[in-house]
């Protein structure tokens, strides 16, 4: 198995560095161009004229180019018979309510109470649950499902069981997985403080697991392998989607990342020494034979008797190369060591991790390898979900390390991008970069971020830079920049994918218009859109009837079992007020069409 092919952590997480990774250290550029679509191959540009050569690309956008109209209700929103457009406007008109909104919890604890377990779930199933929700198990949601394949749309199945912990539970979970420290002791960036243990707070896009013990550990990943084995056998691309925090202590994923981006620091800072600073980060190279007799690094480490040396065979290396430089040991806690850079040396993070803590590490990457596994052999597009900055390093990490082993073929693991991030499109463009070196298809799951308001907060509040976006445009630009950047990589290569996760039809419509522009076309089935079930119908359903792979995320469960995911789902809709008023805007205009035109009792039809 993947991960015992090393016997420490980034052995575990570098798996193929000995003897699997191709060269990584190759000089060798990729071209900065290359034509890719057999349109483009027709033409010689040595003996075709720039007129001639325009003409072919005109006619490749005009072929290429279909026509999708996302207010034409009819279209639309001929999934849907009338009732469940009465039933989504309604839906939706609650959740202008601010006083609705906010004590929803409440309110459907004493409609519970009020009208008891089987009125109050039968109330639920026909509004907020029958919005928002497929039903309560496969045999249920199938019939859903089934209908909206025959109209285009994908689904990418999501078991929406939460815990429903009160605050206080959630902290002391927090405390006992996490080492939580006071507003005393001394903070970084890659602690957890008693004052953000709650990693729901004021989270409403995004669910939020607590360890709880290894067993409930193991419960989650079966029920991800019953939603994979679910997502299979389907005559398209099957997804599902996986959460990192789910499979183990998030003790480990803290101070991992803790170690990479120390480590991709301690790059940075020695670059600038050598007047490499201000340049992007894969522009940026290490001259190690500067370095050296220079004295900058002298890295010791724990047996005083040992160095770590660089690859004699390189000269120079950049950021990747850097990142491929992890010395092996014997034991997990011994290697979790950061460069000093005061002292030009490593030294441990923390004290030696328990046996038992050993153990809970290792069987993390067991079930990741296991889900993987299963993803390759049920042909699912396995996406692994974003989350808090702090362990996302180790989650991109991880992912990453999946990638080299099942991605050889084609995409199966798709790492997700918070475009909310500063550094957003700098981890695309590295991550991608390395695919090419390394021969490997890339897979990417774009997402605008759920974490904002708890990452700014913690950021100010533990003193280290903010690391959004200053405002909504500047993250929409990244998002675009981001994207089209991964659209170049598909032109060139043909062997990356990208999830289109986004309720924003500026965004789609600008995915559109550059897949047309590159000759791109929907039964290449390189680019995907994914949005919410019971959001954004107007965007999904003319996609997936114009040709266009798009997928829904659909929740299921019991209805007592799923009412935190409802209250985010209500919160969520407040938040994205702008897009809501428009879907509003267009049920009601669908109605009153049918209302004039005397199809009020019209069934579902292609």
């Amino acid at each position: 198995m993947w991960y015992r092919r090393t016997s420490n952590v980034f052995a575990c997480v570098a798996f193929v560095n000995r003897c699997r990774r191709p060269a990584v250290f190759s000089q060798a550029r990729w071209p900065s161009t290359i034509t890719s679509t057999h349109h483009y191959r027709a033409v010689n540009s040595k003996t075709k004229t720039r007129a001639q050569r325009s003409n072919v690309r005109d006619n490749v956008v005009s072929k290429n180019k279909i026509s999708v109209d996302f207010e034409q209700t009819k279209e639309a929103y001929k999934s849907k018979n009338t009732l469940e457009l009465l039933r989504s406007l309604l839906v939706f008109k609650l959740c202008s309510y601010d006083f609705l909104v906010d004590k929803n919890r409440e309110v459907m604890a004493l409609g519970e109470k009020l009208l008891g377990v089987k009125v109050f779930e039968q109330l639920m199933k026909m509004t907020f649950y029958g919005q928002f929700v497929a039903g309560e198990d496969h045999e249920a949601i199938r019939p859903l499902i089934e209908k909206n394949r025959a109209f285009g749309v994908g689904a990418v199945l999501d078991y929406s069981i939460e815990e429903d912990l009160s605050q206080e539970e959630a902290d002391r979970k927090e405390r006992e997985s996490c080492m939580l420290v006071s507003e005393k002791e001394k903070l970084g960036e890659y602690v957890c403080l008693s004052q953000f243990a709650d990693r729901r707070d004021r989270v409403t896009s995004a669910r939020t697991y607590f360890y709880a013990d290894e067993v409930k550990c193991d419960q989650h990943m079966e029920i991800f392998i019953k939603c994979i084995k679910a997502s299979g056998g389907n005559p398209e691309d099957g997804f599902s989607a996986i959460k990192m925090t789910a499979l183990g202590r998030p003790r480990f994923l803290l101070q991992f990342s803790e170690v990479l981006m120390k480590w991709t620091r301690f790059f940075g800072f020695l670059a600038a020494l050598q007047g490499e600073d201000g340049r992007e980060a894969l522009e940026q190279r290490l001259d190690l034979q500067q370095v050296q007799v220079r004295g900058e690094v002298m890295l010791s480490l724990q047996d005083e008797d040992k160095c770590l040396f660089f690859l004699a065979s390189k000269s120079t290396i950049d950021m990747l190369d850097w990142k491929c430089l992890i010395d092996e040991r014997m034991r997990i806690s011994d290697l979790l060591v950061v460069p000093n850079l005061e002292e030009g040396r490593l030294e441990l993070l923390f004290s030696r991790f328990t046996e038992e803590e050993e153990r809970q590490m290792k069987r993390m990457l067991q079930r990741l390898d296991v889900l993987a596994k299963h993803a390759t052999e049920n042909s699912v597009r396995l996406m692994v979900d974003a989350e808090q900055t702090y362990f996302q390093p180790a989650i991109s990490r991880l992912t990453l390390e999946m990638q080299r082993i099942f991605n050889r073929d084609k995409p199966v693991i798709f790492n997700t991008y918070q475009c909310y991030l500063k550094d957003a499109y700098e981890n695309v463009s590295m991550d991608m970069e390395l695919s090419r070196r390394e021969g490997w298809c890339f897979g990417a799951k774009l997402v605008r971020g759920a974490y904002m308001h708890q990452e700014r907060s913690r950021a100010a509040k533990i003193g280290y830079e903010d690391p959004i976006n200053p405002d909504y445009e500047t993250t929409n630009h990244m998002y675009h920049r981001c994207l089209d950047c991964v659209l170049e990589e598909i032109v060139k290569n043909r062997k990356a994918n990208v999830m289109v996760a986004t309720h924003n039809i500026d965004t789609v419509k600008h995915t559109l218009q550059r897949m047309t522009e590159m000759g791109l076309a929907p039964t290449d089935r390189k680019v995907y859109f994914g949005q919410l079930l019971g959001m954004c119908d107007q965007i999904s359903f003319p996609l997936g009837q114009a040709g266009y792979p798009v997928y829904k995320y659909v929740p299921y469960g019991p209805v007592s079992e799923v009412l935190p995911y409802l209250s985010r789902r209500i919160q969520e809709n407040r938040a994205v007020l702008k897009g809501v008023h428009t879907e509003r805007e267009l049920l009601w205009k669908e109605f009153m069409r049918r209302l004039a035109n005397g199809e009020l009792l019209q069934r579902p039809s292609l």
